[in-house]
């Protein structure tokens, strides 16, 4: 059976990883951590071209009225981010039929070191340093692609963030939105394929079979 898609490609932090923990645990509470976490979202999906990233997470911190130390507590705790404790278990799954990736919206070096804290082996790693953009700019995507050297048609993406889906759709490609905590789409946001608050259903849609010619 010919698949449809040869690869999948990930967000990070909220569709693998579960950052929001490490988040609240800099800021203090839960309640902190998602007005900072809201403030970071805000400003790397609205930068567009690369400043660095640690720089937005502080100036999120700030203006969320927190102490910009709190950075500091979060680059800390980089090292115990955790996958969702369905990664991977579908991903190893997944690697038998597929290529995998991963477009971030981070540094070079936290990109990959998030990516190591998976457990899976990735065929390409696109932080939005590498790129020169902050999704859902369609670069980073496109940076992957030519990376996988295969048409938009032909690869999954997994979002993780709502935003992701401006940035899938101008590019072409077709979405399962993880939404792991049941956020409200942005507005004007284009529709996923699929929005599941898991990883479960990811296998099923990613064996799609190829149409016919």
């Amino acid at each position: 059976m010919k698949l449809k898609y040869d690869a999948v490609l990930f967000d990070l932090l909220t569709a693998l990883l579960d950052s929001w923990s490490v988040w609240n645990e800099s800021a203090g509470s839960e309640a902190a951590g998602r007005r900072w976490r809201a403030e970071y979202l805000k400003r790397t999906y609205g930068c567009g071209a690369y400043r660095p990233y640690e720089t937005l997470v502080r100036e999120a911190a700030e203006a969320a009225g927190l102490d910009a130390r709190c950075a500091d507590a979060l680059d800390g705790k980089w090292p115990e981010l955790a996958p969702w404790p369905d990664a991977q278990p579908v991903l190893s799954a997944l690697r038998a039929t597929h290529r995998l990736g991963v477009v971030t919206n981070c540094s070079e070096q936290k990109g990959r070191a998030a990516a190591e804290r998976v457990g899976v082996r990735f065929d390409v790693v696109v932080s939005a340093e590498r790129a020169g953009y902050y999704k859902p700019d369609p670069r980073p995507y496109r940076v992957a692609l030519e990376t996988l050297e295969l048409p938009a048609e032909r690869v999954l993406f997994v979002a993780g963030s709502g935003y992701d889906l401006f940035g899938t759709h101008a590019v072409g490609l077709d979405t399962y939105w993880h939404n792991r905590l049941g956020i409200a789409a942005p507005q004007g946001a284009p529709a996923p394929l699929v929005e599941s608050r898991s990883l479960h259903g990811l296998p099923a849609l990613a064996l799609t079979a190829r149409a016919a010619p």
